[in-house]
C-alpha cells in the first residue's frame, strides 16, 4: 500500500471520530489567537474570524458535512451559555464602578438596542426580505445563545440567526477600533461599552484583551442588551401579530 493510501485511511478514520473535530476547532483557534497576538492585536486579524476560515476551508476541501463536524464540536457550542454567564464575575468585582455610571448605561442600552433592531428591520424592508428571514435577522445584535432563543420564539430560523450574529460580532470587533478612533472616543469605559453593545461576545472578548475597565463595561452592555432585546422583539411581534 502506498504512503498516500495509508494517509487517506488515517484521514478517513480521524474524521469519523468526534474528538478530531473538537481538536481541530481548538487548534485552529489557538493558531489564530497566536497570529492575532503576534500582530499586536491588529483588529482585522480577529482570532474568531481566522479560526472560522481555517475550519471552513478544511471542511470544504475534504467534503465534510457540517452535521458530522458539529457532532464533534458541539461541546464548544454548549459552553457558550456558561461562558456568557461567567462574564458576571468581572461585573461583580467592579460593581461600584458600574453603579456609578448607571444612568448612562441604561440610556445607552435602550437607545442602542432600539437602533440596532430598527436599522436591521429597515435594511430587511429595503432588500425586500421575506418575513421568516427578517425575523431571523432582528436579534443579530445580541450574543448567540440569546439571539437564537429570540429567533425561535418569534418564528425565525435559529441556525441562520447564529450565522448572522457571529458575522455581526466579527465585523464589529474588527472595525470597531477604527470607528471609535475616527470619532476620537478615548474613554476606555465608553469604548468597551460600544464593543459589548455592537458586537456582543466577540467584541467583549476583544475589549477584555485590551483593557480591564473596557472589558467590564463591554460585559455589562452585552448582558443588558440581551435582556432588553429579548423583551422588546417578542413583545413587538405579539402586539403586531394580527397585522402580519
Amino acid at each position: 500500500m502506498s504512503d498516500a493510501a495509508k494517509l487517506y485511511q488515517v484521514w478517513v478514520y480521524l474524521q469519523a471520530e468526534p474528538l478530531f473535530w473538537l481538536t481541530l476547532t481548538i487548534g485552529a483557534y489557538l493558531l489564530a489567537d497566536r497570529l492575532y497576538r503576534a500582530s499586536g492585536l491588529f483588529p482585522l486579524l480577529n482570532p474568531v474570524a481566522i479560526s472560522i476560515i481555517l475550519v471552513s476551508t478544511c471542511l470544504i476541501n475534504f467534503g465534510v458535512e457540517y452535521e458530522r463536524y458539529f457532532d464533534g464540536a458541539k461541546f464548544i457550542h454548549f459552553l457558550l451559555g456558561p461562558a456568557t454567564v461567567a462574564l458576571s464575575i468581572p461585573i461583580y468585582l467592579n460593581w461600584n464602578i458600574v453603579v456609578g455610571a448607571k444612568k448612562a448605561i441604561v440610556t445607552s442600552v435602550l437607545l442602542g438596542s432600539l437602533f440596532a433592531i430598527g436599522i436591521t428591520y429597515a435594511i430587511a424592508v429595503i432588500l425586500q426580505l421575506d418575513l421568516v428571514t427578517t425575523k431571523s435577522l432582528l436579534p443579530r445584535n445580541v450574543t448567540a445563545p440569546i439571539a437564537m432563543g429570540i429567533s425561535e420564539i418569534i418564528g425565525g430560523v435559529p441556525s441562520l440567526t447564529a450565522i448572522i450574529t457571529i458575522v455581526t460580532g466579527i465585523i464589529g470587533a474588527a472595525l470597531g477600533t477604527f470607528v471609535l478612533d475616527l470619532f476620537r472616543i478615548k474613554n476606555m469605559a465608553a469604548r468597551g461599552f460600544a464593543f459589548g453593545l455592537a458586537s456582543h461576545g466577540i467584541g467583549t472578548a476583544r475589549a477584555m484583551a485590551k483593557d480591564k475597565e473596557a472589558g467590564v463595561f463591554a460585559a455589562v452592555a452585552m448582558g443588558l442588551s440581551g435582556i432588553v432585546t429579548a423583551a422588546i422583539i417578542p413583545l413587538a411581534f405579539f402586539i403586531i401579530r394580527d397585522f402580519l
